[in-house]
C-alpha cells in the first residue's frame, strides 16, 4: 500500500487504511439498507480511505451526506488512484521469474 498517491488531476491524496472500527463506523454512517449495497459501500471505503488532499487532513465522514460530499470531491480521478494505492503490492512468483 501506498501511504500518497497522486490522481490525473495532480491532487496528492494521503491515505489511511481502515480499521476493523472505522468500518463499523463507516456501516452505521451508510444506514442498514447502504450498507448491504456492495458497490455504493466499495466507493464510501475508498473515499473513507483519504486522511488529507494536498497536505490538508481530511475528517473520517460520519454520516451518508458527508461520505456522498468525499465520493464527490474526489470523484473518478481521486477515486481511481485511492484505489490504486490501496491495491496489495503484487507478489514476485520465483517459478514465473525462471529462478
Amino acid at each position: 500500500m501506498a501511504d500518497e498517491v497522486i490522481d490525473a488531476r495532480g491532487r496528492l491524496l494521503g491515505l489511511r487504511r481502515l480499521s476493523v472500527l472505522d468500518r463499523l463506523r463507516l456501516y452505521e454512517a451508510a444506514g442498514a439498507e447502504l450498507s448491504r449495497n456492495d458497490r455504493w459501500l466499495g466507493l464510501a471505503v475508498l473515499a473513507a480511505s483519504v486522511a488529507a488532499i494536498d497536505t490538508v487532513p481530511v475528517p473520517m465522514p460520519a454520516s451518508k451526506a458527508a461520505i456522498e460530499a468525499a465520493v464527490a470531491r474526489l470523484d473518478e480521478d481521486g477515486l481511481a488512484a485511492v484505489a490504486a494505492g490501496l491495491a496489495p503490492e503484487p507478489t514476485l512468483d520465483r517459478r514465473l521469474a525462471g529462478n
